[in-house]
């Protein structure tokens, strides 16, 4: 119980952060990854150091495959390895994929709200004739490619997805 509020907390805090200056802070992230190792440890039917431990080299060594490939932010990073300190590998991977699938919602919402559905199929159907006419894609507008590039607030589709996991919302 203790963890999950402090869980909670932390999780809170960077998706704060997130929405309001769009960064996660190294002063909620790294106490949050010692806190997560230390109340896993310590808590009597907590998930031990090891499971801990392992979420946290496992989900942080994904988490930097990810910033490599992809353009996200350290603090994601961190924002993920803290979680898997707290939730263990297996709960924590779960929290990580449920995190990117709200994220990716979200941010497909702030498309949408943008541009509008109608739009958005008229733009897609153009999109496939032109690959079929010409084979290869229509380039995209300079406004175009700025509208697809909607912030992506990973913090609050974390705090979410914490909520789901902790609580077993789906299983």
């Amino acid at each position: 119980m203790v963890s999950t509020v402090l869980l909670l907390g932390f999780a809170l805090a960077a998706a704060i952060t997130d929405v309001c200056w769009k960064k996660i802070y190294n002063w909620t992230t790294y106490p949050g990854i010692l806190t997560g190792f230390l109340v896993s440890a310590c808590e009597p039917h907590g998930i031990g150091w090891e499971e801990s431990l392992l979420g946290i080299v496992g989900c942080g060594l994904i988490m930097v495959f990810c910033l490599l490939c992809f353009p996200m932010g350290a603090g994601d990073v961190k924002l993920i390895t803290m979680l898997a300190a707290f939730l263990g590998w297996y709960h924590g991977l779960e929290c990580m994929l449920w995190t990117f699938v709200l994220a990716a919602i979200l941010a497909l919402s702030i498309v949408i709200w943008k541009f509008g559905v109608w739009t958005l199929v008229l733009r897609g159907f153009k999109q496939i004739w032109f690959l079929g006419a010409y084979r290869q894609w229509l380039p995209l507008s300079a406004e175009e490619r700025q509208a697809l590039q909607p912030d992506m607030f990973l913090a609050p589709a974390a705090l979410v997805a914490v909520t789901i996991v902790e609580f077993s919302l789906f299983r």
